[in-house]
């Protein structure tokens, strides 16, 4: 009887949420502005360029990722808080998509437990990070999960928080404790570092490096030759840039660019990025996604002044999509 009720509770729960949250299309409204640092931002985006917001009123949303179809194409994102990821579409606005997303116990698991990034294997197939069960899933064709990683040498992961896929179906990410109830310090944690990990096709996890002691976005450059990682760390809040060595072990980091002074003008952290085909990385910071090149000149803010989790292009790149805490936002590029 008493996981009957939690069962009822729980779809009495996520049918509160889509209530709640269900949106039809409507003309989106407009925050912030575009701070031009460098002219090379110019080629990117226009002028006129607004941020629009798409939807709001969610907890803390994060994690989206574009998913292309016959159709019209659409975003997913998480709202850790609410253990829910939602999908937004032109036409239909926000709609549930997935409850509970990252927690599937049945007692109380923290102010974070959902699911945070997530992407899209080569099949087209939903990959996801999750706070409250400590793992990477795979959603499967017939809408069941399968665990991809989720123990280190036989100790549980922390809770995975960010993931890119690279060529050959391998996936890096990362592994601080934001998902654990009482974070750095829970009782249930059984990984005395923060790592960043290589999960190759066949199964294999391997720990990358424990450099950075929490490890948050995390992209790929377009060669394949460097991994960057965003730290959320309040005394070091840094991108950095590792190099992927021939047998894909990482060489040792350089600071890519510092967000120590930015912290003085918005709140935030460095947190979830995208790197586009040319190069350059669009990181979510202090109050602002953070564009960059390569060789780590900051060129242009696209300035919410709000916290931002995350960003996501569209497969054209004619998009970026933001998280930006309890909003949806796009911003058109050229």
């Amino acid at each position: 009887m008493r996981n009957f009720s939690f069962v009822v509770l729980t779809f009495l729960f996520a049918h509160l949420i889509l209530c709640a949250t269900t949106t039809h299309a409507q003309t989106p409204t407009t925050l912030g502005r575009i701070e031009r640092l460098d002219p090379a931002l110019d080629a990117r985006i226009g002028e006129d360029t607004k941020i629009e917001v798409l939807a709001s009123g969610f907890t803390w949303c994060e994690g989206p990722v574009w998913v292309s179809d016959a159709a019209e194409g659409y975003l997913l994102f998480s709202d850790i808080p609410r253990n829910s990821i939602f999908r937004w579409t032109a036409s239909r606005g926000v709609e549930l998509y997935m409850h509970p997303s990252g927690y599937t116990g049945i007692s109380y698991y923290g102010l974070e437990p959902g699911s945070n990034g997530l992407a899209v294997d080569s099949e087209g197939r939903l990959v996801a990070c999750e706070h409250g069960d400590r793992r990477v899933s795979l959603l499967t064709r017939g809408g069941g999960k399968l665990t991809l990683a989720d123990r280190f040498e036989g100790r549980r992961l922390n809770s995975p928080n960010d993931l890119v896929f690279g060529e050959g179906g391998v996936l890096y990410f990362t592994d601080p404790p934001y998902g654990l109830p009482e974070r750095a310090s829970d009782p249930r944690r059984e990984l005395d570092f923060c790592g960043i990990y290589r999960l190759d096709a066949d199964g294999k996890l391997n720990l990358l490096t424990k450099q950075l002691a929490r490890p948050n976005g995390i992209g790929l450059s377009p060669d394949e030759k460097t991994l960057y990682v965003a730290q959320s760390d309040p005394a070091a809040p840094v991108w950095m840039a590792f190099p992927i060595n021939e047998d894909k072990s990482l060489g040792e980091g350089k600071l890519l660019l510092d967000a120590k002074s930015f912290m003085a003008e918005f709140p935030g952290l460095p947190d979830g990025l995208d790197v586009a085909k040319d190069g350059t990385i669009y990181g979510s910071g202090p109050g602002a996604i953070y564009v960059i090149q390569p060789d780590g000149k900051l060129i242009g803010r696209i300035i919410t002044e709000g916290r931002v989790s995350n960003c996501t292009l569209s497969d054209d790149e004619k998009t970026l999509y933001i998280t930006a805490d309890d909003k949806v936002c796009r911003v058109r590029l050229k």
